[in-house]
Order: C-alpha cells, then structure tokens, then sequence
C-alpha cells in the first residue's frame, strides 16, 4: 500500500512542482510586459469625442457593448485619449461589422484645434490597406508600405491586432505582429484617436505601453 500511494504521489507531485514554476513566469511576463489599458471596457473615461466640426458627447456615434467600443461610422468623427503620448507601443483589436470592410483609422500625434480631420497623422484603417501610415490635414512625413505584407497580415472578417510605435517621431505599424509601414514625420507627440468614418468598426482591449 504504501508503494502505491508513493507511486501515485509522485506524479502529482511533479506536476503542482511544474505549476509552481509556471505561476510565477506567467506573472513575471505579464509585469515586464508594462501595458496599460486606455478603454477600461465599461465605458470612455478618458476619452473625448469629436462629431462633425466640433467636439461633441458620444451620442448614438460611438457606444460600448460587452466590452468593446461599437463606432457606428456615421456621422464622421472620432473618439480620442484626453491626454497626449510620445513615445510608446499602442495596441488595439478591431473588427467591421461587415465582413467586406470598410473605412476606418488611428490617428496619432494629434493637433489643435479638434476637428474633422485635425492635423495629425493616421494610421489607415481601412480594411484592404490597414496599417498604412500617412499625414493628413497639412501634417508633413515620409512612410512607406509594404502591399505583400498587408495581404498576408489582414484577415477580413475577423478581429485582428494592430500595433503601433512611436518614438520621437519614427512609426511603425504592424498588422497581427507583421510589419507593414514605417516612417518618420515632423510630428512627435499629441492624444490619440480613432475614427468613424461610414462604416460601423468596433475596437476592443486597447492599450499602451509608454518608453522614455
């Protein structure tokens, strides 16, 4: 009998001794991994809205349901953080409504005043050319993109991730961990956003990881 309990015993062992050692790295990982979340998935404390030509309240335009930011695309506008970043790694997830896609962005490094579209510069989020990185509203910079990447990175239809990182001007966008833009503008710093524009997206588990 008691070669039995041994026998029985030692597997049971080895196994809460691997849990053991797993814990801690898991936690270990996900402190080191140092993001913080902008959408608390209850509702926009710390976000400000822009509808039209000015800055406006939520409305029907942008709402949450069951954790995620539901953009219904009309009228145009966007939803942005109430303070600025420079330097940092942003992620999102965001998927359309419609399989097909449509038109959507991050806008980064955003200038006054707010409006429709402010000086800034975007992280396109159409879902054919996602990733794309461009200045707009008389905004300066040079980026280029990776077609063949993009092809491989986006999958329409499903939520995907996108990353951004900023630093000291320098962008990079990646789509599902690929890398599909970069560049560098005369823009450094400024709140960030996200847009309606005529199709309904939703964006869920938005964070940021800030770098001196």
């Amino acid at each position: 009998m008691r070669r039995t309990l041994l026998s029985r015993g030692l597997p049971l062992l080895a196994l809460a001794a691997g849990l053991a050692l797993l814990a801690p790295a898991a936690a270990a990982d996900d402190k080191e991994e140092g993001f913080k979340p902008l959408f608390n998935g209850k509702d926009f404390t710390g976000f400000k809205f822009v509808i039209g030509p000015k800055e406006s309240e939520p409305g029907k335009t942008f709402t949450v349901t069951d954790g995620v930011i539901v953009v219904s695309g009309k009228p145009n506008g966007y939803f942005y953080t109430d303070k600025g970043y420079k330097n940092y790694v942003l992620r999102f997830d965001w998927k359309y409504a419609d399989p097909k896609g449509g038109n959507s962005g991050c806008l980064v490094h955003i200038q006054p005043p707010h409006k429709t579209w402010p000086k800034c510069v975007e992280v396109q989020g159409l879902q054919s050319d996602h990733g794309h990185i461009f200045a707009i509203s008389g905004a300066k910079g040079q980026f280029t993109v990776d077609k063949e990447a993009q092809k491989k990175a986006i999958k329409p239809g499903e939520w995907n991730t996108t990353e951004v990182i900023s630093r000291d001007g320098e962008l990079t966008a990646k789509v599902n961990g690929v890398e599909v833009s970069k560049g560098k503008g005369e823009l450094t710093e400024g709140p960030i956003g996200w847009q309606s524009e005529g199709a309904e997206i939703h964006f869920k588990n938005i964070k940021i990881k800030e770098m001196k």
